[in-house]
């Protein structure tokens, strides 16, 4: 009998050890041995974004394919991981899907004084929604989605009296999308708790530094001239995307938790 109980006390301290072995968190070292070398066609082409630095006073295709270049190397990240990766993964297909929108969107803004700002702000709304879908609805963490709502309500009101026409709906519904996905993407984190792992961290970031640039866009557009707005905005952009393709390198460990 003796034997059985100290077998089964064995076993209550083991499990949980065990469980702890395959969750644990992947170390940093690790991420930029395996993932960095995939990502330095991205780096190189946001350098070349940044020593061009090309005048948004004359666009051109050249300089949207410059602007979008960086996006371009982020789909090739992803596709670097194979094709069945991204086929049994959708978390990472939508992903995907949201970077090509997201070039979409960076080559309507280059023509955004000829009248496709809204063009962009639609092609942004649509990845929103898939990197929101991508990011999914567990945990919930309602304090987070509180807290996103309460500066998303502070950031429409600083806008608003600046707004006129269409502008005044559908930058509204547009902070709502992005908010709600910097929700998704934040509530994955849970410090706390210890059920985080650096591509939710990864997630959390970028969906912050995007609401970030996509706040700069709208004060420097909408309100008054932001300094160094174009360095600021491109800066944090190209870091949110980045970020976000980056979270989906162990998005399965999170299909597998939503399944």
């Amino acid at each position: 009998m003796a034997h059985y109980i100290v077998a089964a006390t064995t076993d209550l301290f083991i499990f949980p050890l065990a469980v702890q072995a395959q969750t644990k968190m992947v170390s940093p070292v690790t991420v930029v041995k395996s993932e960095g070398p995939k990502l330095v066609p991205f780096f190189k082409a946001t350098c070349v974004y940044f020593v061009l630095w090309l005048p948004t006073s004359s666009p051109s295709w050249y300089s949207a394919l410059i602007k979008c270049l960086p996006i371009f190397c982020l789909w090739v990240f992803l596709l670097a991981h194979g094709i069945s990766f991204l086929g049994a993964h959708s978390s990472a297909r939508k992903i995907l899907a949201g970077l090509i929108f997201s070039a979409l969107g960076d080559a309507f803004l280059i023509w955004q004084e000829q009248g496709y700002f809204s063009h962009g702000l639609l092609m942004f709304a649509i990845t929103h929604i898939l990197y929101s879908s991508a990011f999914g609805m567990k945990p919930l963490n309602s304090r987070a989605g509180l807290v996103i709502a309460v500066i998303s309500g502070l950031s429409y009101t600083l806008l608003y009296p600046y707004l006129s026409g269409p502008f005044t709906y559908l930058v509204a519904v547009y902070i709502a999308l992005i908010g709600f996905m910097g929700w998704r993407a934040i509530a994955g984190v849970q410090l706390a708790n210890d059920l985080w792992t650096w591509t939710k961290l990864s997630a959390c970031l970028g969906a912050v530094l995007f609401m970030v640039s996509d706040l700069t866009i709208a004060v420097n557009k909408f309100c008054f001239p932001v300094p160094h707005s174009r360095a600021i905005i491109m800066a944090t952009y190209y870091a949110a995307q980045m970020l976000i393709a980056l979270s989906a390198v162990e998005c399965q460990d999170a299909d597998r938790k939503r399944a």
